[in-house]
């Protein structure tokens, strides 16, 4: 990469927002592949940014199957042991709030993972109301054997790591932004 100019964050979002505010443009603009008696306009399925985003994380889900079939998790339970093995003993809403869960969605994954003798519930020894998550031996064990399950899944987009790294960035962002004016 020498003589090459690195962009800064602030760059890059820049951008980002721009191919945003141009991809909205287009949606309101006529599609000159389309028919012209097609009045779709805003309305055509492929169109829509929460179309690409919905069937982009279908495809993402697909291509992490095959590599957490031999762990006997199903992607969401995935999710749920990677916050288990940052935080052994997180109480189940707190799972819930990492994974952006409700307790109806929540409380079949964590008994599905307890059933599998990948974790504990045990109630919080200074508040009953509580209870908290641990790891078992098992689901320890479980970890190493996931290691490589990042890089292969990464290896499955056909994106090189800089290239995800941005997009993690600008999904992120684009996240935090939405959840934030949707709860004002």
């Amino acid at each position: 990469m020498d003589g090459e100019r690195r962009l800064s964050l602030r760059d890059e979002l820049y951008i980002a927002y721009n191919l945003i505010a141009h991809y909205i443009s287009a949606m309101t603009t006529p599609d000159p592949t389309l028919p012209a008696d097609d009045d779709s306009g805003p309305l055509s399925l492929d169109r829509q940014l929460c179309f690409a985003l919905y069937s982009t994380s279908l495809a993402m889900t697909k291509a992490y199957r095959p590599l957490l079939e031999p762990l006997g998790l199903t992607y969401p339970q995935y999710l749920a042991m990677l916050v288990l093995w940052e935080e052994d003993g997180i109480t189940v809403s707190g799972l819930g709030e990492r994974l952006m869960l409700d307790s109806g969605t929540l409380t079949p994954l964590v008994k599905r993972l307890e059933g599998s003798g990948f974790v504990e519930r045990r109630r919080d020894t200074d508040d009953e109301r509580r209870v908290r998550l641990h790891l078992t031996r098992r689901g320890r064990a479980l970890r190493r054997r996931a290691e490589a399950v990042p890089e292969l899944a990464a290896r499955a987009t056909g994106c090189d790591i800089d290239e995800l790294m941005r997009l993690k960035c600008w999904l992120e962002r684009l996240r935090d932004e939405i959840r934030q004016r949707v709860a004002a």
